[in-house]
């Protein structure tokens, strides 16, 4: 059966059996898609990243001409070792999915990798700038190593070579120092989590002077549980000091920057950590013959302060030392009398000078001099103005060796 129509002025017969409904041509679409693309790499630019909560990655690759959508689901978002950035240029591994919600085709992105720099080195550069700009890595909080340690801690496999390197060095510098291995992984899966809590389990025992981190060399990839963030954070917090000596003298982690030392290999890391003991027993020579040298030499002078001290007058008499204190006593005495006589004299002069100002200063003196005051009365208010006198009043005049009471006759 056939429908006519028209479609831009031409005549158009399309059969019934072609027309589809949305969803059946959407799942029609989805099946020619997903069987065509299933293992496809990918070239782009990553544009509108969008993490969701969920754990899921959207976000877009786009070159010059085109724009796709992907998404990288949870279960694989967890192993990417690299943040993603808007703008990175990447390679991507995965299939075509379509979404029949809305009938959009998307790549599902299962492996990915960032173009031109290999993912593990990229996510060790992100991880370096993230953790030095915390000041993981300053000087400032890098603490001593102890002079000869009592016990060393050793967190590395207790199969590689690293271990047997470190137990030689330490048994032939110094053999009787007491060891403590902490058995752990140093590479593979869930390394980084069990290197970190043995390095928290001998700062929260306390049982050791300092931890060394080790183990031999390999690639970037064999090395990365010292390159985790949990390792990293373990050896900054730790309380004892801690020794990074991984890989060989061109490798490096993240944990070197974080340790306190860095160790090219871990035999030069047990090497920095023990002297020799024949070194120290040289030393403990040296110090010993300037000890016998130092003592000799005070000995003699003390021998010679006796020997002068014996032959001393005052040893052979001992009353002439009493004889010295007593003429001094006398001395003192005689300084003394002068001083207090001196000083009675001051005040002599000085209660004198005081008397003088109080007789000039007392109103009575004023009296000997032909002077006299007078008061009313009977209030007793002293005049100084003849207002407010009246005929008939009495006043008192004050001499100086009596008192005056008068009746006034007038006033003029």
């Amino acid at each position: 059966m056939y429908i006519s129509g028209l479609q831009r002025g031409r005549g158009l017969e399309i059969k019934k059996s072609n027309i589809y409904t949305v969803s059946e041509i959407t799942t029609r679409i989805k099946k020619l898609l997903e069987v065509k693309f299933i293992r496809i790499g990918v070239v782009g630019e990553v544009s509108n990243f969008r993490p969701a909560s969920s754990g899921h990655l959207y976000f877009s690759l786009k070159d010059k001409g085109s724009l796709l959508s992907a998404v990288i689901f949870r279960n694989d978002a967890r192993r990417l070792r690299f943040e993603l950035q808007d703008g990175m240029e990447v390679t991507a591994w995965g299939r075509i999915g379509v979404y029949k919600p809305r009938g959009s085709y998307q790549l599902i992105i299962n492996r990915l990798e960032p173009l031109g720099v290999g993912a593990l080195q990229l996510a060790l550069e992100q991880l370096k700038a993230k953790l030095s700009a915390r000041g993981l890595f300053d000087a400032e909080h890098k603490k001593p190593l102890p002079g000869l340690p009592d016990r060393i801690g050793i967190v590395t496999s207790p199969t590689g070579a690293a271990i047997r390197d470190i137990l030689q060095v330490i048994n032939r510098r110094f053999g009787n120092i007491r060891v403590i291995i902490y058995p752990v992984p140093v590479q593979g899966e869930g390394a980084g989590a069990k290197i970190a809590r043995a390095v928290r389990d001998f700062n929260r025992w306390k049982n050791v002077d300092v931890i060394i981190v080790s183990r031999g060399g390999g690639s970037l990839e064999d090395l990365w549980a010292f390159n985790e963030e949990d390792v990293v954070m373990s050896i900054f917090d730790s309380e004892i000091p801690v020794i990074s000596a991984v890989g060989h003298e061109i490798d490096w982690t993240l944990s070197d920057f974080a340790a306190d030392l860095r160790a090219p290999t871990p035999s030069a890391g047990a090497e920095l950590v023990v002297a020799r003991k024949s070194d120290l027993q040289a030393s403990v020579d040296i110090l010993q013959r300037r000890l016998d040298k130092d003592m000799a030499h005070r000995l003699t002078d003390l021998r010679g302060r006796v020997e002068r001290a014996c032959r001393s007058a005052i040893l052979h008499d001992p009353s002439r030392i009493l004889r010295q204190y007593q003429q001094q006593l006398d001395e003192l005495n005689t300084r003394l009398g002068l001083l207090v006589r001196h000083r009675l004299k001051l005040a002599r002069s000085q209660v004198e000078s005081l008397r003088e100002r109080l007789d000039i200063l007392n109103p009575l003196a004023i009296l000997s001099r032909g002077y006299s005051f007078t008061r009313s009365l009977p209030d007793g208010m002293i005049l100084t103005s003849s207002a407010g006198l009246k005929p008939g009043g009495q006043v008192e005049t004050t001499l100086k060796d009596g008192r005056i009471i008068s009746r006034i006759i007038e006033v003029e």
